[in-house]
């Protein structure tokens, strides 16, 4: 029997990370996958990689914000696209805080990883296995979508991106499981909106039958990691923290985006980050 923490979509956030991570532990998980998606827009970057690597890893991908980070420094910056200037600032900020060594790591990670547990076999991905970004998968998405993941015929299918724990079924009758996010939850009901714990799922193997599945929310201290990004001068920290204690998140917000960056001084250092990675 294995008993597996999935993690996805920690997008920077270490306090989160931390308490995820002490969760599992304390849930007694004996393997750990990672799904993608370790940067932007916290804080962490390095250290981020150093608290994945004291764990017993067994699968570690590649997630959408890591090509952005990529196409950052290969100087693939929009400036007339508030979205794309918001993420560059912070990639910059984030390969600052990386060694070489690290770069080089998430270039070789991959977007697919096929295990066999007890005889089943998991596909695990960010999104789709071609794919790493769009909307296929979303809770709400249609069954095609899905029966897409599925159709490479494994027996439980492991994403993450879309930010909501998910369960639910191909046409085959063949396992979904979406742990969620660790460091970005934003609950589309209502009601649900003021949940913004850190999100994983433990995946418990059982032989050949249906794994179990537990979705685990773990509370964490939001003024600690407001407290590091600004310590460490993130760029949009004010984001940032309105992001942790409302729900809102900037990352595709164009009106907000907009107005931020266009403060005063932005211009001037816009033309200096676009020399610094030039395409």
């Amino acid at each position: 029997m294995h008993r597996i923490a999935v993690i996805s979509d920690v997008h920077g956030n270490v306090t989160a990370l931390k308490a995820v991570i002490a969760d599992a532990r304390q849930s007694h998980c004996t393997d750990f996958w990672y799904l993608g998606d370790l940067f932007v827009p916290g804080p962490g970057a390095h250290d981020l990689l150093t608290l994945l690597d004291e764990l017993p890893i067994t699968a570690y991908l590649r997630g959408n914000w890591e090509d952005g980070l990529l196409e950052t420094l290969a100087g693939k910056i929009d400036p007339h696209d508030p979205s794309d200037v918001y993420e560059s600032w912070i990639d910059d900020y984030v390969h600052d805080h990386l060694t070489a060594a690290d770069v080089t790591r998430i270039r070789h990670l991959p977007m697919v990883q096929t295990l066999t547990l007890d005889g089943l076999t998991f596909q695990l991905t960010h999104n789709l296995p071609d794919r790493n970004s769009g909307q296929t998968l979303s809770p709400e998405g249609d069954q095609t979508g899905f029966d897409q993941l599925a159709r490479g015929g494994a027996d439980v299918m492991v994403y993450g991106h879309v930010h909501h724990q998910l369960m639910r079924q191909s046409t085959a009758g063949q396992l979904i499981v979406n742990p969620g996010t660790v460091g970005m939850p934003f609950p589309h009901w209502g009601r649900f909106a003021q949940d913004l714990r850190a999100q994983y799922a433990i995946i418990t193997t059982q032989g050949r039958r249906m794994p179990n599945v537990t979705f685990r929310q773990v509370a964490y201290d939001a003024t600690t990691e407001i407290a590091l990004a600004r310590s460490r001068q993130l760029p949009y920290a004010d984001l940032y923290a309105d992001q942790l204690t409302t729900g809102h998140v900037y990352t595709h917000d164009l009106p907000a985006l907009t107005r931020v960056t266009q403060r005063p001084g932005e211009a001037a250092r816009l033309r200096q980050l676009l020399a610094k990675y030039p395409n």
